[in-house]
């Protein structure tokens, strides 16, 4: 079915056509007709399948022709990458369209987004977090809110945000059309729509999440230690392209991206320590193909598109079997194909059996010639946590023994006399007044109390005045003074 048969608008239809999209994919030709007619929708998909424009379109259609000035669409979301994507997409399809939207999320200054909200974009897609710390400011009101769509609601009750998803719903009318997208059906999530939708249209509810067909996956059974010399053997001889590799922990990121720094393999690394311009810096450096890995966290597991991705690597096996279906899906998406290889230990079997019956299958093993899999490894990759714990705490110990003999040498230089930072002794006055109070020198008059300070008690010149010249703060208070 084409997309006219959506019964979008023309100048819709022209943005999606742009973008090179000539027919729906299955959730959106099941998500977007009872949407458009007001329904609550409960849509069950899985990454890579076209959700986000399945949400999208109907928003903008039903959006085009309302008076601007006001708030009319809040997109909910669990991470800052995946705002900023559904905000880039929301930008295309709605490019010949009237129709605005903001994302607000942490990381970066509040002003802009303050803007959005007293602007009154049409579509605010936020992260839970920032948007309640905009909700405590006045200007935060969103009493015309129309719509509200959870996107990866499964995923953002994994990363703990339903408590502040039930702040954020004190904030919104009750009285909105409510759209709730979901890449598994856990009890919590069915909980939570049974809350917040009415009489919502049921997509793809039963259906079991697996990676999409055009993924070729494989295991590469090795040990531990060896991981990262297998990784840059696979590298160096061309059978990766490019690629991103997920590790379990942002420290074992940190140190994937050093160890491939020292080899010259151009990478960058994405995880939840790293600023917002460091993460958005180095998700547009992998896109335009100055990094050839992308090394990260399982924070860019969903929600994020690179066109042609190659290859996914997990670095580390994943502990449920969702987030490996939601890694190996960053390739091979909107019915392209790529390659998803995991590195399995024999520590993390266990979890691998999980994930092949999750899948359906047993996943074929590798093995790759000519490398030793019984090789010593050059360096250690990983510190052990208790290592890292204890040499965080014998440097803290030696700052503070520094500070403190610090300390205790001003405090003896102090009591010898050898240094005094307390205020400055006034000069004797060299002249004295005449008899008609006028100095000697024919300059202003002097003040002739006895123990006066030079500067009067407002910071000026004696007598309250300014002196010919600013010293060195200009005459004006310091940044930041009260």
């Amino acid at each position: 079915m084409p997309f006219n048969k959506l019964q979008l608008h023309p100048t819709l239809l022209k943005g999606i056509k742009e973008l090179g999209f000539t027919r729906p994919t299955p959730i959106q030709e099941q998500a977007v007709p009872p949407a458009m007619e007001g329904r609550d929708v409960l849509a069950c998909a899985m990454t890579g399948s076209g959700k986000t424009a399945a949400f999208l379109l109907p928003i903008i259609q039903r959006l085009m022709d309302k008076p601007r000035g006001t708030t009319r669409a809040l997109i909910l979301t669990p991470t800052r990458e995946l705002a900023a994507q559904i905000h880039q997409h929301l930008e295309e399809l709605a490019v010949h369209t009237p129709v605005t939207g903001a994302a607000v999320f942490g990381g970066v200054g509040m002003g802009p987004q303050e803007h959005a909200f007293r602007s009154g974009v049409d579509i605010i897609i936020a992260t839970p977090g920032r948007l309640l710390d905009h909700f405590k400011q006045p200007y935060a009101k969103l009493a015309g809110l129309e719509v509200l769509v959870l996107d990866e609601a499964d995923r953002m009750l994994d990363m703990g945000f339903l408590p502040d998803i039930r702040r954020v719903l004190k904030h919104l009318p009750t009285q909105r059309q409510t759209l709730f997208f979901s890449a598994t059906m856990p009890d919590a999530i069915a909980k939570l729509s049974g809350e917040m939708l009415k009489q919502p249209a049921l997509i793809n509810q039963e259906r079991k999440a697996a990676p999409a067909v055009g993924i070729t996956q494989a295991i590469y059974p090795v040990q531990e230690s060896l991981k990262a010399e297998l990784f840059l053997e696979l590298l160096k001889r061309d059978e990766i392209g490019n690629v991103i590799v997920f590790t379990r922990t942002k420290h074992r990121a940190n140190r994937l991206a050093d160890f491939l720094e020292k080899n010259r393999i151009p990478n960058a690394k994405i995880h939840g320590n790293r600023s917002q311009p460091q993460r958005t810096e180095a998700l547009a450096g992998f896109k335009s193909g100055k990094f050839r890995v992308l090394v990260a966290t399982d924070i860019v597991a969903r929600g994020i598109d690179v066109e042609a991705l190659e290859h996914v690597v997990n670095f580390d096996v994943p502990h449920v079997p969702e987030d490996y279906i939601h890694r190996v899906g960053r390739t091979a998406r909107a019915e392209a194909t790529g390659d998803a290889f995991t590195f399995v230990s024999p520590e993390e079997e266990a979890d691998l059996r999980a994930i092949e019956r999750a899948v359906g299958k047993k996943l074929p093993r590798v093995t790759v010639a000519d490398f030793d899999y019984n090789r010593k490894p050059t360096e250690r990759f990983e510190v052990p946590l208790a290592e890292r714990i204890a040499e965080i705490r014998a440097r803290k110990a030696e700052e503070r023994a520094r500070a403190k003999a610090k300390a205790e040498r001003k405090a003896q230089m102090e009591a010898a006399g050898g240094v005094s930072r307390g205020p400055r002794r006034p000069e004797p006055q060299r002249d004295r007044p005449r008899g008609d109070g006028r100095p000697s020198d024919g300059g202003r008059p002097r003040n002739d109390r006895v123990g006066e300070h030079p500067r009067s008690a407002d910071g000026r010149g004696q007598g309250g005045g300014r002196s010919g010249g600013r010293g060195r703060s200009g005459g004006r208070p310091t940044e930041g003074a009260a």
